[in-house]
């Protein structure tokens, strides 16, 4: 896979389909690889008729890692400490919008989840002029007084990650089981298929907790995010345990004449059973706008 200079660090993208077609951006969770727009639901989107990109934020997969920014300390962050993190979600988003400028597209449809939902919100108030539309999957405002995730819950998902693959596999199965959609049967074949080749293709725990502090301290946008022009999608699942739904509702509420999708059943993750529903809904929203 090729790798760009965007926004001063380096990136490491893919791309599907036809460069000539409407570019559609597709930007990942918090601590997730690009492989996880897996190649299905790309290619599905690419035969619909969009260049797609998919590519590791950094810290994540092999595109630039932050290692001399030390690891920040969650826990005091938690108990209300300042800490500074070492980069923002709108250092993210001009890594998004530097990554257009290599590919040299001018303007894109831009779509994250979770942490990515965040990021592609704001790509689309701090550059609106590159932002066909603006679609946020599970992700959330940072209005502090949402509903939060459960304790135990935020516990495992900052448990220590093991080093050893087969531990690590095991490790983050029973926390997809915990995140996963109730409505659907859960996948783990797929799920551990996935985590395996995340394992094998970088081991990089620490960019997550620096990815994590970046949300943590990305505060409530709440006017940037209500100066959004971009026709916007919000698809959110009504049983997502990690970013409720109220986020969603909220980010759809905020946005003028944003369109709001809840599909029942759906945790933090988006089963096999949901891609056909979801990608429908995206590119009728793509050619809306």
């Amino acid at each position: 896979m090729p790798q760009a200079t965007a926004n001063g660090i380096s990136i490491e993208y893919d791309t599907f389909g036809d460069k000539s077609c409407p570019a559609l951006l597709l930007i990942t969770g918090g601590g997730s690889q690009m492989i996880h727009w897996e190649n299905g639901f790309c290619d599905s989107l690419a035969q619909k008729g969009y260049y797609v990109i998919r590519f590791d934020n950094r810290d994540a997969g092999l595109s630039q890692k932050f290692e001399e920014m030390g690891i920040p300390d969650i826990a005091a962050a938690m108990k209300g400490t300042p800490v500074p993190p070492p980069y923002t979600i709108e250092d993210m988003a001009d890594d998004s919008v530097g990554l257009l400028d290599a590919l040299k597209i001018d303007k894109a449809h831009i779509c994250g989840a979770s942490m990515g939902g965040m990021i592609a919100q704001a790509v689309s108030y701090r550059h609106p002029e590159r932002v066909r539309s603006l679609i946020s999957i599970m992700s959330s405002t940072g209005n502090p007084e949402l509903p939060k995730i459960k304790q135990e819950l935020f516990n495992e998902v900052y448990k220590p990650v093991p080093d050893q693959r087969e531990e690590y596999v095991t490790h983050y199965v029973q926390l997809w089981r915990k995140i996963w959609s109730p409505g659907f049967p859960f996948e783990e074949d797929r799920v551990a298929n996935l985590v395996r080749e995340s394992f094998d293709r970088s081991y990089y725990p620490q960019g997550m907790v620096r990815q994590s502090m970046a949300v943590m301290t990305h505060g409530f946008p709440k006017a940037p995010i209500a100066s959004i022009k971009a026709p916007t999608l919000v698809i959110h699942g009504d049983k997502d345990p990690f970013m409720p739904v109220e986020g969603g509702r909220e980010t759809a509420h905020l946005i003028r004449d944003a369109e709001l999708f809840v599909i029942e059943g759906m945790g933090h993750d988006m089963p096999k059973d949901t891609w056909l529903v979801i990608t429908n809904a995206m590119v009728e929203h793509m050619q809306k706008a």
